[in-house]
């Protein structure tokens, strides 16, 4: 399929067949990447659609002469969802296989545990979608192309009072940072402009039965709840909530993104509402564009995790074409350098601290479908 203009500016801008010396790391005939994503386990459907995102501009690249003349080679490590797992690999990645970049994780958890070695390292590593603020925090080596749970939590606390629903209950995922986090900027926006928290539940992810904390939620009366957490918990949340009668809206965030959030709940996800990074239904040409090569490519639909997987590599080779070398430290200046670079997920900048100023989208559940409702900028 032919590309769009701005596709191609994209891809030409990642592109090109010079030769300049090459790091220390890796090897001369091709440059090595590394990806740490969630293939198996309880969160499969992010690092699955993360991976495949990444896999596709890859090949892209590769397809157009690659990188400083070079091949590019992606080497991926599940780490199987689990506490623990991102540090083995991770290091796998450094150590046995001379990586000079690392993408991942979506997990904010997961990628704060991964984070520290390759900031040890000076390996540069760009997390596609992981929104706790701690991630970069950890060094000047950690980047993000998604936008924070600060502005995440903001979005959905200003849609609630915006819809009226000004008494909201709060249901957490303790083991996660990334609901911890949510949850927190949800709750500091909402009490500063007229809304109150009636209830606050909490859970461990894994876990299955929820009926207690929803009954205790129900006692409070909310006209809506916050559920922070991921698609796996959500979605058995909802069917809960339905079975008691409680059939308030319910809110979360890009965690929801998961063609299992419906698979679980069914109907009881209808009417819900979610913050999310990209929408299927955005109209412009680069979206549009890529939703087409990932259908041809796949022969399913991209959601939010493979857009943002798509970015993050493509961010890399841009910063690889501008630095020309993979060298750690002027990679990393590259990297950091990113400034009004159009992407599938939105024009990318990344600010002092390596976060991206980007636009949220809300999305509803109608008739099983992720459905736009509206544009929220920082």
């Amino acid at each position: 399929m032919k590309k769009t203009l701005v596709l191609a500016a994209i891809l030409a801008g990642v592109l090109v067949a010079g030769c300049k010396k090459s790091g220390s790391r890796g090897n001369a005939e091709e440059i090595v990447v590394g990806e740490f994503a969630s293939l198996t386990g309880g969160t499969a459907s992010f690092g699955q659609s993360s991976h495949k995102g990444t896999q596709m501009a890859i090949d892209e690249i590769n397809a157009a002469g690659g990188l400083l003349g070079k091949k590019v080679k992606l080497i991926t490590e599940d780490d199987q969802s689990k506490a623990g797992e991102p540090a083995t690999v991770v290091r796998k990645l450094i150590s046995r296989d001379g990586i000079v970049a690392l993408l991942g994780e979506v997990a904010s958890s997961r990628s704060l545990e991964a984070a520290p070695i390759a900031q040890q390292n000076k390996i540069p590593m760009i997390s596609p979608s992981s929104t706790n603020p701690k991630v970069t925090e950890v060094g000047d080596y950690i980047f993000r192309i998604c936008f924070i749970d600060p502005f995440q939590g903001t979005v959905l606390a200003k849609f609630a009072l915006t819809k009226g629903w000004k008494n909201v209950a709060i249901l957490t995922d303790v083991k996660q940072d990334y609901s911890v986090g949510l949850s927190q900027f949800f709750k500091k926006y909402l009490t500063a402009n007229g809304g109150t928290v009636v209830s606050e539940q909490s859970y461990s992810s894994g876990d299955k039965d929820f009926k207690a904390q929803l009954t205790s939620i129900a006692g409070s009366n909310p006209q809506a709840i916050l559920v922070s957490g991921y698609y796996n918990e959500a979605g058995l949340i909802a069917s809960q909530a339905r079975e008691l009668g409680l059939n308030v809206p319910l809110l979360g965030g890009d965690g929801w993104d998961s063609p299992s959030l419906v698979e679980v709940a069914g109907t009881a996800m209808e009417g819900n509402f979610f913050s999310n990074h990209f929408s299927v239904e955005d109209q412009s040409p680069v979206v549009q564009d890529f939703i087409a090569r990932f259908r041809a490519k796949y022969h399913e639909e991209p959601d939010a995790m493979a857009a943002l997987g798509y970015d993050s590599a493509m961010i890399l080779a841009n910063a690889v074409k501008k630095a020309g070398t993979t060298d750690s430290q002027p990679l990393r200046d590259a990297i950091a350098a990113t400034k009004n670079l159009p992407a599938v997920t939105g024009t990318i900048t990344l600010d002092a601290t390596r976060n991206a100023n980007k636009p949220a989208v809300i999305l509803t559940i109608k008739d099983g479908k992720f459905k736009y409702v509206e544009t929220v900028s920082p």
